[in-house]
């Protein structure tokens, strides 16, 4: 990207005052995480005070304890590690998929899209959170087997939406040109073709990541994430039964997804409206 067009590429962006808000959110979530073991040295695991005790009640615990002594503060920056590194790496996993898929289904056409697309639409009758459910169960639960799970069920949206990029770019003249000057085909998708689509997928994955979220802590407060990590959606199922009794329990765990999933959806609207300007002026 040039200079200019970053410069313009960025007053686009913040000029979304919401995208803005969801990107300092989101640089805090990424702060926390990295800065975890220096906030919290002691494991999250580790119980520290009297189970149940309320938020602020006690200097250096102001988010309370569980049911068993350990510090919510120190679960939920924790938390956070678990919840980026899934949203992203299952995000990488499915583009990687989606993206190989579709390109070669819009770029080739006629049966290997047709065969293509019909294995796309097998894996989306399928509902996301039940084939995710097996994949996990199937595989032992544990932070590997839930990036997998979460990439193998987010892949075919990515594809269609490659695909269609790809049906309306194969015909353009910078295409043919490459084709005159004998290019491979693999030459013309990864180097003219797929560069031009990088736009949707950008603003695609954004969302991505924050669905990959709410999936892991789904998973997680069923009891299928990984048992030896702590989480924020494993919080909130360990706090279930005693909602009442320690509200808070559930309650920071919830406004941490909260907060992180609406930020990643702010950023991708900013996205979108940095990236293609002209789409954001007609919705307005």
């Amino acid at each position: 990207m040039q200079p200019g067009a970053a410069r313009d590429f960025w007053k686009r962006f913040l000029r979304n005052r919401g995208s803005l808000v969801g990107l300092l959110i989101l640089l805090a979530v990424v702060l926390l995480a990295i800065f975890a073991p220096l906030l919290y040295p002691q494991d999250p695991w580790r119980m520290v005070q009297r189970p149940f005790l309320p938020p602020l009640e006690v200097d250096g615990f102001w988010f309370g304890t569980d049911t068993l002594g350990r510090d919510i503060g120190a679960g939920l920056v924790y938390g956070s590690q678990v919840s980026l590194l899934v949203g992203i790496v299952s995000t990488v996993v499915a583009l990687s998929i989606g993206v190989t898929l579709g390109a070669v289904a819009g770029y080739y056409g006629g049966l290997v899209d047709d065969a293509l697309m019909r294995f796309t639409e097998f894996f989306q009758t399928i509902p996301n959170f039940a084939l995710a459910i097996v994949l996990v169960a199937i595989l032992q639960p544990s932070t590997e087997s839930v990036i997998i799970a979460i990439g193998v069920v987010s892949w075919p949206p990515v594809a269609r939406l490659v695909r269609g990029e790809f049906l309306s770019l194969r015909s353009r003249e910078f295409v043919q040109a490459a084709r005159v000057v004998g290019q491979k085909n693999s030459q013309i998708i990864f180097r003219q073709i797929l560069p031009n689509t990088l736009s949707p997928i950008i603003v695609m994955a954004s969302l991505m990541v924050a669905t990959a979220i709410l999936l892991e802590s789904a998973l997680s407060f069923l009891g299928l994430g990984d048992p030896n990590t702590m989480s924020w959606g494993y919080m909130i199922g360990a706090a279930r039964t005693v909602i009442r009794q320690a509200w808070w329990l559930s309650v920071f765990p919830g406004i941490a997804i909260l907060l992180t999933v609406l930020a990643l959806n702010l950023v991708g609207e900013g996205l979108n409206d940095a990236l293609n300007p002209r789409l954001a002026r007609k919705g307005r």
